[in-house]
C-alpha cells in the first residue's frame, strides 16, 4: 500500500490540505477552503478533518502542519491565533497524532514557508537564507545550515518588527517605524487613503479605481502605480525602501546567501524590486554578498513546507 504525507495549512482566513506520495515532488491532490464566519479552533479542526476525508488517503505515514500564529515547534503546541479564537495553548500535534496514529510536526507559517522555499522552491541549493512574506503583515523564517532556526523562544524571523525609521508612524506592536508599519499591504493602503484625503490634488488614477477612498486596497495601489499614479508610486517606493533597509541590516547581522520574498505586496512591479535591491546594497557592507529573489511557491509555500516537516519527522523515526 502506498504511503503518503498529509500536509495541513491553518491560515487566518483559509484552511488547506494536500497529499503527496513519499519520495515524489508533485502534489497528488489538494483542497483549499475559506474559513467560515465566526470560525474557532473547533470549526478549524472539523474542516481539516473534512478536507482529509475528501483527499481519500489510503495510508498516512506522517503529518506536517503550518499554523498562522505562534507555535512551540518542539511540543507542537499552538500558543494562539491572531485571527481565530480558541487556539490558546492547544496541543495540536498531540491531538492529530492521537487521532491518526502517525508522527505529527507543527510550526508557524513563516518558518514552514521558509522550509518549503528552501527544499522545493527559490531557496533550493542554498544552505542559509531568510524567507520574508510581505502581505497583510510582514514575517520571516530563517534557514541556517539547511535547518530552520527558530531562536531561543521560537521568535526568530520577526523581521516585520525591526525598526527601520525610529521617527516613523506607530505600529500595532507599540513601536514606531517598524518594517510592517511601512511595508505591509494593510498599511500601504492605509497610508494612501490618508494622503488622498489630505491631498485632493494628487492620486488621480487611484481615485478612479475604488468606489470610495476608504475601500482602496494595496492591490489597487499597485495597479495605479503601474499606470503612473504619483501618490501610489511614492507609497510603494517608501515600502521598498523600508524592506531594503531591513534586508541590508539582516545581511550584515547574519550573512545569509539569499533572501526570498513572497506575499502579495512583492508583486508590485520592477521599480519596487529595483528600489529594494538598491537600498539593501547601500545598507549592507560592501563585503557582505547576497541576492534577493522572488518566492516560487506562492500560496502553496506553507503546504510544501508542511511536507518538508513531515519528511523530517519520518527521517527521525
Amino acid at each position: 500500500m502506498t504511503s503518503s504525507i498529509l500536509a495541513l495549512d491553518f491560515g487566518g482566513t483559509k484552511l488547506a490540505a494536500a497529499v503527496i506520495t513519499i519520495g515524489e515532488h508533485q502534489l497528488r491532490s489538494h483542497r483549499r477552503v475559506l474559513s467560515p464566519p465566526n470560525a474557532s479552533a473547533t470549526t478549524d479542526l472539523e474542516i481539516v478533518r473534512t478536507l482529509k476525508r475528501e483527499l481519500q488517503l489510503e495510508q498516512i505515514a506522517a503529518i506536517g502542519v503550518s499554523f498562522g500564529g505562534p507555535v512551540d515547534a518542539i511540543t507542537g503546541t499552538v500558543h494562539l491565533s491572531h485571527h481565530v479564537p480558541g487556539w490558546e495553548n492547544v496541543p495540536l500535534a498531540d491531538i492529530l497524532a492521537a487521532e491518526f496514529n502517525v508522527p505529527v510536526s507543527v510550526d508557524n507559517d513563516a518558518n514552514v514557508a521558509a522550509m518549503g522555499e528552501h527544499r522545493f522552491g527559490a531557496g533550493k541549493g542554498f544552505s542559509n537564507l531568510l524567507y520574508i512574506t510581505v502581505s497583510t503583515g510582514v514575517g520571516g523564517g530563517w534557514i541556517l545550515g539547511d535547518r530552520p532556526w527558530r531562536g531561543t523562544e521560537g521568535m526568530a524571523g520577526e523581521i516585520g518588527h525591526i525598526v527601520v525609521d525610529p521617527t516613523g508612524p506607530l505600529c500595532l506592536c507599540g513601536k514606531r517605524g517598524c518594517l510592517e508599519r511601512l511595508a505591509s499591504g494593510r498599511y500601504i493602503a492605509q497610508q494612501v487613503q490618508e494622503q488622498l484625503q489630505q491631498q485632493p490634488e494628487r492620486g488621480k488614477i487611484l481615485r478612479t479605481l475604488g468606489a470610495n477612498i476608504e475601500s482602496i486596497t494595496a492591490v489597487e495601489v499597485s495597479q495605479a502605480a503601474a499606470k503612473g499614479d504619483d501618490l501610489a508610486e511614492e507609497a510603494l517606493q517608501k515600502a521598498a525602501w523600508a524592506l531594503g533597509v531591513a534586508i541590508g541590516n539582516a545581511a550584515n547581522l547574519i550573512n545569509p546567501q539569499r533572501f526570498v520574498l513572497g506575499g502579495g505586496v512583492t508583486k508590485a512591479g520592477e521599480s519596487f524590486w529595483a528600489e529594494i535591491q538598491r537600498v539593501a546594497r547601500e545598507t549592507a557592507l560592501p563585503e557582505v554578498h547576497f541576492d534577493i529573489v522572488p518566492a516560487m511557491l506562492g500560496d502553496e509555500a506553507p503546504l510544501w513546507g508542511a511536507i518538508a516537516l513531515a519528511e523530517d519527522a519520518i527521517a527521525q523515526i
